[in-house]
Formats: structure tokens, sequence, C-alpha cells
């Protein structure tokens, strides 16, 4: 344990998601979490977040190098590692803190494909060290009530989930702009995004991926189509452009992101901003998969990366009924006050219109009934509540409430193979078996004794 028997950390990756896990060691859970050392490869962002951090808590911190995790860890006696890098990064990273003796809490996806799976399976094996993978997505209230009514036996047993994800032009888009668009570095989105996905299927079921079958492309973005449609491709945002394109974002239009992004290019030369209209872009915006679990359900799943509104739908179909739940997350991308919908006013628009308004909502239908409302419970805090919890059972430990929302090694694994089998699918346009795929460990479930 850390000095005054809190918990030592180190935190690797200073881009935009690590900010909440600085709140919560600095804020709510001081008493029990100590942050010994921030790590990048852009020194200008970890200077940021010590900036922040100083700032807003009085409090200082220390960096180092990302290669030297191993020697600080051992040095430091640091208790726990949290992984916010970049997708591609994480099975090196996440195998030196096991091997020098932490445990690590990592952000999805747990990695990219088959081989780094295969070679944290054997870390995890050999060193006897722990991995937690945050799934924010199980801790939304709206996403346990439907779990809840699940194992409640609501709709008898599971036959199939219908499930679809629409990312809008704003959140969407931005996949597209940032390292993600190759899938070297984040797998695709069957990978990055989708596995949060797969994930709450998994948790909604309690069962395991068994077979894949995928399909999509890039169908929207990327220069070709671009062309195709006779639309002009920007490089980057709007740097020294008089006119606006709604899919170029301007990093001088929120100073968080300037700060963060925009005055740090010349340490490493990434780019937060590029056009989704220009350049190499390897990973797929329309994608459609069909997988077949152990316990007998079949997921049916798409998703679509340039839907003029944000949100998604699932029904889970049962032997005594049908679960339903439809949420709108943004009910449509419009022109922010500024003129531009990707200015960081877009937030406060689009919320509540004549035909689609934000919202959420679960039915629950069984055979000869009529449809009733099955209600929500949601608390302060995004998303309904949930990172707060997730915070809380990440340091201080899980609840026993019945739902074992904090998803471990194998829960990762999982959420991450239909993926990259779905990967392998597109590829070869074959179903493919997840106990083929070369994950290197066993992620089936037990079996189910029907009474």
């Amino acid at each position: 344990m850390g000095s005054s028997s809190r918990t030592s950390y180190v935190l690797i990756g200073t881009g935009n998601r690590c900010e909440m896990y600085l709140t919560a060691i600095f804020g709510e859970h001081s008493d029990v979490a100590e942050l010994v050392a921030l790590a990048d490869t852009n020194q200008g962002r970890i200077e940021y977040y010590q900036d922040v951090v100083e700032q807003t808590f009085g409090e200082k911190v220390g960096s180092f190098d990302p290669q030297d995790l191993a020697k600080v860890i051992r040095e430091r006696h640091i208790d726990r590692v949290i992984i916010t890098s970049p997708d591609y990064t994480h099975a090196e990273l996440i195998c030196t803190a096991l091997y020098a003796g932490a445990d690590v809490i990592v952000e999805k996806p747990l990695t990219i494909d088959a081989p780094s799976t295969a070679r944290i399976a054997r870390a995890v094996e050999e060193s006897g060290n722990q991995i937690v993978v945050t799934f924010n997505y199980r801790y939304s209230p709206r996403n346990t009530a439907l779990k809840k009514a699940i194992d409640d036996g609501k709709i008898g047993q599971v036959t199939s989930v219908d499930f679809n994800w629409m990312l809008d032009t704003v959140h969407g888009a931005d996949y597209f702009r940032r390292w993600h668009r190759l899938k070297e570095n984040s797998g695709g989105l069957l990978i990055h995004k989708s596995s949060h996905h797969f994930d709450l299927v998994n948790w909604w079921l309690d069962d395991s991926p068994q077979k894949v079958f995928a399909t999509g492309g890039l169908k929207f973005y990327g220069p070709d189509n671009a062309e195709f449609r006779g639309r002009q491709a920007n490089e980057r945002g709007t740097h020294g452009l008089s006119d606006k394109d709604p899919f170029d974002l301007d990093l001088r239009s929120d100073e968080r992101l300037e700060k963060l992004y925009l005055e740090n290019e010349h340490f490493d030369g990434y780019r937060r901003d590029q056009g989704v209209f220009n350049g190499e872009i390897t990973i797929e915006d329309n994608l459609s998969l069909t997988a077949e679990y152990q316990n007998g359900p079949v997921l049916s799943y798409s998703l679509n990366a340039h839907s003029p509104w944000e949100g998604y739908r699932v029904a889970v179909n049962g032997t005594e009924g049908r679960l339903e739940l439809d949420v709108v997350e943004r009910a449509a991308v419009l022109p922010a006050a500024g003129g531009h919908p990707v200015d960081p006013s877009y937030s406060n628009d689009g919320q509540s219109g004549n035909a689609r308004s934000k919202g959420e909502r679960l039915l629950l239908q069984r055979h000869w009934e009529e449809a009733v409302e099955i209600q929500i419970e949601n608390s302060k805090g995004s998303h309904g509540g949930g990172d707060k919890l997730l915070l809380e059972e990440l340091f201080r430990g899980a609840n026993e409430d019945g739902y074992a929302r904090q998803a471990g090694f194998i829960d990762g694994v999982r959420a991450i193979a239909v993926g990259i089998c779905g990967n392998q699918s597109l590829e070869t346009r074959q179903l493919v078996d997840v106990g083929s795929a070369g994950l290197g460990v066993d992620i089936s479930v037990q079996p189910k004794v029907k009474v």
C-alpha cells in the first residue's frame, strides 16, 4: 500500500480521458488513493494536467517516462497502474505493470487484437496480478434496469438480442479525426467503440460469444467518399479557412482542447483535428455483425458513425416476452450559437424536438399482455450517475449488490473477442469461431443448469 495506508497509483496517458481519474483521486477518494506520478510521451500534456492538479487541488504530482514504468513501480512501491493511453499501447503497458508487481486499471478496450490478448493472458497467469477494465456503461441505471429485468426472468429464457447503435456527426466523426482512424491503432470501431456494447450484451446475458460473422466498410468518411460526393477535403480543422465546414473541428474554439492538444503538437506532431474526408483512414463507419452465444442466444448488431442523432436501441427477445430499451443521447446535431455544430456549445443543442427528444425508455411486454414501462432510477452525474458508481468501485472496492458490474480480465477479453473475430470475418468473409481466434485464454462460461 502507499503512504498513510492509501493505495498508490501512477497514471499513463494524459489525454482527455485521464481527467476523470485525477478528479477522483485528488477529490472524493483522496482518503484511500494517492497519485504518485503521471506519464506520457507528450511532455506538454503532462504539464497541462500538473497545472490542473495544482490549481484545482493545491497538490503537486510528479512525472516519469513510460519506458521507466517497471522501475517506477518497483522503486516507488506502486500498487496500481491506471492506463488511459491509446489502445495500441495497452498490451505493452499492462504486461510491464503486471510483471513489475502492480495491478492494472485500463480503459476499454483491453487491447486491439488476438496476439496482444494472448500476451496479456500469459502475463496475468504468470504474475498473479489483476486487471480491471473500466466499462462505464455497465453502471448506467438504464442498463442495470435491463439486466435486472432479464435476471428476474421477466421474459423467460433469452433467445435473441437486436442492438443498434447510432453515433452522430459530432461524436461519430471524431473517431475519424484522431489516432482511432487507423485500425492498427484502435482495432477499428468494432473493438474501440463496440467493445462497450458487446460487454453490455455479455453482462446482460451472463454469457460468452462463440461464433461471429461481420460485414461493413468505410462508406461515408474518407477521401474516396468525399470525392464521390463532390466534397472538398480539408487537411485539418478550420485553421486558416474563412468558411467552416460542419465536419471540421477548430481546436481554437475550445480553450481546453487548444491547450491540451493544439499547443502541444510540437512535442510529438500529434494532430487532434485531422479532416474526416482527408488522408488515410482504415477503419469502417458502417458495420453489421451477428454473434452466436454459448447458451443459445443470437446477437444482431449494427453501428453507424454518421447518424444525424445519437443513441441506441436494444430489444431482448425471450420465451415469455420482449424487453425494449430506447435511448436518445442527442436528438439532433444543430448549429450552435456560433453557427457551427462542432463548436463546444453543440452539446446544448438538439436535445428536444417535435419528433425526437433526449431521453430513455424501458418497456416490458410479456406474451398475451399489454406493454408496461419499467421505471429507471437515475442519479446526478454523467451516465445517470453511473460514472460516480464506477469510480467508487474502482477506489473503494466492488459493491455486493448482485450486479457484478466491475469487469475483470476475462470480461475484457469477452468484450473484444467479438470485435477481434468480427475483424477477421471482415477480411475473410467467413464465420469465425471464437475458440480458434488465438486469444490465449478460455472465455467460456459455466454451463447453465435448467430447472
